[in-house]
């Protein structure tokens, strides 16, 4: 007998009721440890994740998303689910980010995948002020390790937040812009917005 693809049978919006209802019952029964989206922007197709506690995890392979998907299995949970709606917010605000819009992530953060030296750098990568850049070297002397230049670059790179995380803002000391998870041209993709935002007004 042929075999019978019954998933494939069922049309697209009952489909999609049912993996609502799915993802409800899941959440409900605290099965749901971490929830993504794919989100296309500007500097490309980003996949989201989040877990109770706020985002956990952003990169930019949301076309293509298996290997980040057993990654977040491993390290968080293996009870991992698509869930668009429970990323809507989050969406909304690295959109604003993205767009200028917005100068900071104002949404709860899960900082679950930063661990160690890398989680001393990305503290300190929340320090840099909106339109401005840092040095890998300056960060490694606010992270406490001035001679850690090279592991703050690979703490960026590794920086499970980027965009909500500002990793895009440390550039090199001779003022190239240097590596970027998403690639150079998202990286000065964020940087061209941020120098183009009209400056904050302060009361005197």
């Amino acid at each position: 007998m042929p075999e019978v693809d019954l998933l494939g049978a069922i049309p697209d919006g009952p489909m999609a009721a049912l993996h609502a209802r799915l993802v409800e019952r899941a959440a409900e029964r605290g099965l749901l440890d971490v929830a993504y989206r794919s989100l296309d922007t500007a500097v490309g197709s980003l996949l989201l994740a989040a877990t109770p506690a706020g985002l956990v995890s952003v990169t930019f392979d949301g076309r293509d998303p298996a290997a980040t998907l057993e990654r977040l299995s491993t390290a968080l949970s293996p009870r991992v689910l698509e869930a668009p709606a429970r990323l809507d917010d989050a969406a909304r605000r690295l959109e604003a980010l993205i767009d200028g819009r917005a100068r900071a992530f104002d949404g709860p953060l899960d900082l679950a995948l930063a661990r160690g030296f890398g989680r001393d750098v990305v503290e300190r990568l929340r320090e840099i002020p909106y339109g401005e850049t840092r040095s890998y070297a300056q960060v490694a002397a606010a992270a406490g390790s001035p001679r850690a230049v090279r592991a703050v670059g690979t703490a960026c790179r590794r920086n499970p937040l980027p965009i909500a995380i500002p990793c895009h803002r440390v550039v090199r000391s001779d003022g190239a812009l240097g590596q970027y998870a998403g690639g150079v041209e998202a990286k000065r993709l964020l940087l061209d917005v941020e120098a183009a935002s009209p400056p904050v007004l302060r009361a005197e």
